[in-house]
């Protein structure tokens, strides 16, 4: 579960162009803006890896401090990474309140996939869902949701409904339409090696042979 222990002090920032921001970022800091909870926006900028240390190990929610003021408790709204070093290099940060559920977005772990009677029998196991929308109090919203799958046969589906959550924990999308994975027969293996170079000789002498008769008919014609 996410806990409000996890603190991030982080300093307020006037709006500021592009040239600033990357002067930001080359001295090891990543800009935000803080949302929500009836306020107005705040622009802020955090030390990098402090930043990285509190989202890795806060779950949902962050407890922050700005210039160090009484802290406010938030969740993670977006982060966007640099596409080629996948830093963090800007976050939206949400207010909220404790005592009130909210929406968020939790990963979906399966376990125990080599031990499926019917990945053992050379079935593909593939999971379809690997994001879950949940609805919780912020403080109860799990880091991830794990389910187990190794009793799993060929031809099941597991479907949302399957899943067991944490106390608190709504599951938001269509429980009997959601399909969390599927575990289907072998797939049909592709023609061997020795099987297509069988057929291309074969072709080759009837091909070979062709020839030989095309020839033998054009001599024939030109006498």
């Amino acid at each position: 579960m996410a806990s409000t222990t996890t603190k991030l002090n982080v300093n307020s920032r006037p709006a500021a162009g592009s040239r600033a921001v990357r002067r930001l970022r080359r001295g090891g800091r990543v800009p935000g803006v803080l949302y929500g909870g009836g306020g107005e926006p705040i622009g802020f900028d955090a030390d990098a890896r402090e930043l990285r240390l509190a989202l890795a190990g806060s779950g949902a929610v962050l407890d922050l401090s700005i210039d160090g003021a009484k802290s406010t408790p938030v969740v993670l709204k977006e982060a966007q990474r640099h596409p080629v070093r996948g830093e963090t290099v800007h976050v939206d940060l949400l207010r909220v309140n404790l005592d009130e559920a909210i929406s968020a977005v939790v990963p979906l772990e399966l376990t125990g996939i080599d031990d499926a009677p019917g990945v053992k029998e050379g079935g593909v196991l593939e999971q379809i869902t690997r994001e879950l929308n949940v609805e919780a109090l912020p403080t109860a919203i799990p880091e991830s949701i794990v389910h187990e799958v190794g009793e799993m046969q060929i031809g099941e589906t597991i479907l949302l409904g399957a899943l067991a959550t944490p106390e608190g924990v709504t599951l938001l999308d269509d429980l009997e339409e959601t399909v969390i994975a599927t575990l289907s027969p072998p797939r049909l293996q592709s023609e061997t090696a020795d099987e297509i170079e069988a057929e291309t000789e074969v072709v080759g002498e009837d091909g070979a042979q062709a020839d030989a008769e095309g020839a033998a008919s054009e001599g024939s014609d030109e006498e």
